[in-house]
């Protein structure tokens, strides 16, 4: 069965055009949303991976729409293909059902493996040459100055118990989305 996948980044945008293709080549099912792709949580492109048959197609108008990234995108196929399915993109020529279109995404995966190590033997090369010269990377340990006064301060008024917590926070401009436990 063809299954027809569309998304568009806001709620302002308008699904019709892939809509219009995905009908066009024949899907029979299409899921769609209204989400930005950066977002993992994406309820109908779950819904879809879980309800895939063997033989099933998935059909999306680009690649993007499926994943932001190469990496997410090699896994989602990865999914798609344990379950025994294929994807085929129309904009992209991308379509798994072929070898050559599996082999072409192969290349992909590759080549996100290989981007991959590269980024992390250079982060390792880099932090060798900074350790060789002596230095320490990351992030200086403890507070700045202004961040212990500010410490000091919210424990004082923390212990007095002058106010609560929330009014702490907000008069000394501390975040209060994950308030801090003065012990």
């Amino acid at each position: 069965m063809k299954i027809g996948y569309a998304r568009v980044s806001t709620q302002d945008q308008d699904l019709s055009l892939q809509l219009d293709a995905l009908e066009k080549i024949g899907c029979e099912k299409i899921y769609q949303e209204k989400r930005t792709g950066s977002t993992k949580e994406r309820p109908q492109l779950k819904k879809m991976l879980d309800q895939l048959r063997p033989d099933d197609v998935i059909v999306t108008w680009k690649l993007d729409r499926l994943a932001r990234s190469l990496h997410d995108l090699v896994d989602l196929v990865n999914t798609i293909q344990q379950a025994g399915a294929s994807l085929h993109s129309l904009n992209d020529q991308i379509d798994t059902t072929t070898s050559h279109g599996k082999f072409t995404f192969h290349l992909f995966a590759a080549l996100d493996e290989f981007e991959r190590d590269i980024i992390r033997e250079r982060t390792h090369a880099g932090l060798q040459a900074v350790r060789a010269r002596g230095c320490v990377g990351g992030r200086p340990k403890g507070l700045f100055r202004k961040a212990q006064h500010t410490a000091i301060i919210a424990e004082r008024l923390y212990r007095k118990q002058a106010l609560t917590t929330k009014e702490i926070c907000d008069q000394l401009s501390i975040s209060n989305v994950k308030r801090a436990r003065f012990c």
